[in-house]
């Protein structure tokens, strides 16, 4: 089956540009069930939130999981400063340094949107001695509204409140050799490539060997994404980003096969059917092992569901800060989850 391109350009494009850090999914996942059914699929939701796709296959005694994660990192209101800009929390593990400068939204739970800036409380080289030097830290950070507000009772008064989500501006670009960059590659990249899988599989009349549970989940970010499985399975594959860096083999090109993350070992049994299906077909891959990762599958093994499990994805550099993979990555990605779906 042939990798469409443009699709997956075009897919990966539009859900980046919807606004979706963990806790506030809704309008992106609404995006992800009418891309499922233009490509022919029904899905269902479950009560957190997350995207199911069921699809048949030829061998109805054993259901597959595949999933990706559509949640990303962001920000959410803290409180108010006095000259009425907005101090902040982590929602995820953002790198808090790459957003020093960066343009956001703040969403209300009013409906109102106002446009802002993530900076430093030292802005300016001009009046601060340690404008080059203050840590980067959300006790030393601030957003900065486009709104005329003097005090926090006039930033108050636009509606604001306490955990409105700040969610920052992903600056995608594809360029012309291939390479994207933009932030939060982990994890749309995945839900590109599978939407894209899926719809080659229908596109050119592809039925998977055994039947498929797809699961879009919505708070991977914060650790607890897939910890309820809303089928039967008998083997999962989370479909996340590989690292890249020290004493790691994978690169932007490669699919990653992950060994063993902070959650341990995933199933040997699972791990080497995928390493010797991408050895067979002459895939760009990497074998490594992620000490400070955690996935899908790990919350989900953690919450007590009883399968394989494994762990694969595209390389993608920088992760958490201004993230760069390649074209190649996500091809390679989606010609081993078409190999293990079915062969």
């Amino acid at each position: 089956m042939n990798f469409n391109i443009e699709y997956f350009k075009n897919t990966l494009c539009e859900i980046l540009a919807i606004d979706s850090p963990t806790g506030y999914t809704t309008k992106v996942c609404e995006r992800l069930q009418e891309l499922a059914s233009e490509a022919g699929y029904k899905t269902t939701t479950t009560k957190k939130g997350n995207v199911v796709i069921d699809v048949e296959g030829m061998d109805k005694t054993k259901t597959l999981g595949i999933s990706a994660h559509v949640d990303t990192l962001g920000l959410v209101v803290r409180g108010f400063n006095g000259d009425g800009t907005l101090t902040f929390s982590k929602v995820g593990g953002s790198i808090l340094p790459t957003l020093d400068g960066e343009y956001c939204k703040v969403y209300t739970r009013c409906g109102n949107v106002y446009t802002g800036t993530i900076l430093s409380n030292a802005t300016s080289s001009h009046v601060y001695e340690d404008a080059g030097s203050l840590k980067r830290e959300a006790k030393t950070m601030h957003v900065k509204l486009d709104e005329e507000v003097k005090n926090a009772d006039d930033t108050k008064k636009l509606g604001i409140l306490a955990g409105d989500f700040i969610c920052y501006d992903p600056k995608t670009q594809i360029t012309d050799k291939g390479f994207i960059k933009s932030r939060f590659l982990d994890d749309k990249m995945s839900v590109a490539i599978i939407l894209t899988l899926l719809k080659g599989f229908k596109d050119e009349g592809i039925t998977p060997k055994y039947n498929v549970c797809v699961v879009f989940s919505t708070y991977e970010e914060v650790g607890h994404g897939l910890a309820h499985v809303p089928c039967e399975i008998d083997e999962f594959v989370a479909v996340d980003m590989g690292c890249i860096g020290d004493d790691l083999t994978c690169t932007e090109y490669d699919v990653s096969i992950c060994a063993k993350d902070s959650s341990g070992p995933y199933d040997y049994e699972l791990t080497s059917r995928l390493i010797s299906l991408a050895k067979g077909a002459g895939l760009n891959f990497a074998v490594d092992i992620y000490p400070m990762y955690g996935s899908d599958v790990s919350a989900a093994w953690r919450a007590g569901h009883d399968f394989k499990g494994a762990l694969i994805g595209p390389g993608v550099a920088a992760s958490h800060g201004m993230e760069r993979s390649h074209m190649k990555a996500a091809e390679n990605t989606f010609k081993l989850l078409q190999l293990y779906l079915t062969k």
